[in-house]
């Protein structure tokens, strides 16, 4: 008798659970967020001194001569890069890419780019704004940001943590990492975590989706940018 009763509440736990859990389960593969960790389906902060780090304060012009600011993004998830418009090389892929979500988020009215020029001297509002014609950007809270040349330097190298500097031996005469970072919509840098529980900080901008991997192997990140920016976007 007594092993009969173990039967009986072994049979109840597992039907309890097939109750509570399973359902949970599926409606988790259905819609896709079913993750190999929950940590990896979670963004972090980027902690300096124990405080997360936030976007250093700005105030460039932008393709339209109007001033902007850091604070003109606050409420936006935003991408932000450096680049220049005359660049040969890993520009035009960076662009692509936010164009393309540009295109992806097109719905979205909390959805931006700031994009910072290393060549200030040649990149002014009127070059600026044929670059976007060119290019199809059509996203409002895309700016195109031009200035002074040490300031633009200083929030790149010191700001951002993005390398930038020129360099007349290097194709376009400029040198940067072509690196994009993810704001939130307090103004916070926010990235995804690594295998081994790091943030990645920075999303790879130099590697279209249809490319996969560049000549050195590393693989592109615009498919978990994506990602990201639609978890900011929701929060």
């Amino acid at each position: 008798m007594k092993k009969n009763y173990t039967y009986v509440w072994v049979s109840l736990i597992v039907l309890v659970f097939g109750i509570i859990f399973i359902p949970r389960i599926i409606d988790r593969i259905q819609t896709g967020t079913i993750v190999d960790n929950d940590r990896m389906s979670r963004l972090a902060f980027i902690d300096v001194n124990g405080e997360h780090r936030s976007v250093p304060e700005f105030s460039f012009v932008n393709q339209d001569s109007l001033v902007v600011t850091n604070k003109d993004y606050i409420g936006k998830v935003y991408v932000v890069e450096f680049f220049f418009t005359t660049c040969p090389s890993i520009c035009r892929v960076m662009n692509k890419n936010l164009v393309e979500l540009q295109d992806e988020f097109k719905e979205f009215k909390d959805f931006g780019v700031a994009s910072f020029t290393i060549n200030p001297e040649h990149d002014t509002p009127m070059v600026l704004k044929a670059y976007a014609e060119e290019h199809g950007i059509t996203n409002l809270d895309w700016n195109l940001l031009t200035g002074d040349r040490e300031d633009i330097y200083e929030l790149a190298n010191k700001g951002f943590y993005i390398f930038a500097k020129e360099n007349e031996e290097v194709a376009g005469g400029f040198e940067h990492s072509g690196m994009f970072a993810l704001i939130d919509k307090k103004g916070f840098i926010r990235s995804r975590l690594d295998a081994a529980n790091n943030p990645i900080i920075y999303y790879r901008g130099a590697i279209t989706p249809e490319q996969g991997k560049n000549e050195e192997g590393e693989t592109e990140q615009i498919s978990i940018l994506k990602e990201d920016i639609k978890k900011l976007l929701a929060e």
